[in-house]
């Protein structure tokens, strides 16, 4: 599994990513309608005039690529990428946000597929020595070997 993150660094792939997301949220929480009633009015807002303050930085930053109108857009993604992590989290991840949903918006979907238990049947021994104050050593092998060497890799079956 990937563990890249779904919201973008560069600047103007972040942009169409929240202009996305906002235009869906929108949709979904605004009109007759209205499909999502669960996100309140002013979280939208919120999120949306992050947005805007950061779309001023980028237009900005492009308009006048100076030292300074970068740091300003860089702060202003980074503020906005934090209120997005927080809607997201606290609305996008539940019903009535479907899969779909949340795959239009480019939010991942949790991995629901179980991953194999393995089984370890190996005991180990260990002891414990003071070396200072508040200071533990803890020495553990194997039970019931006599070497403390490292197994071969064919014993854990990688080469088997």
């Amino acid at each position: 599994m990937s563990h890249r993150d779904y919201v973008p660094q560069n600047a103007a792939q972040f942009s169409l990513f929240m202009q996305n997301l906002l235009h869906i949220v929108d949709q979904k929480t605004s009109g007759q309608a209205r499909e999502w009633n669960h996100i309140p009015q002013d979280r939208v807002d919120a999120l949306s005039a992050s947005f805007a303050a950061f779309t001023e930085a980028f237009q900005t930053a492009n308009d006048t690529p100076t030292h300074g109108n970068v740091i300003r857009r860089q702060e202003a993604q980074a503020a906005c990428t934090t209120e997005l992590r927080g809607f997201v989290n606290q609305f996008l991840r539940f019903p009535p946000v479907t899969n779909a949903d949340r795959a239009d918006m480019g939010i991942p979907n949790h991995d629901n597929v179980r991953t194999d238990h393995k089984v370890v049947t190996e005991t180990v021994d260990f002891v414990i020595h003071l070396r200072n104050i508040r200071e533990l050593v803890v020495d553990f092998w194997q039970a019931g070997l006599t070497s403390k060497a490292k197994p071969a890799k064919k014993a854990y079956g990688f080469f088997s």
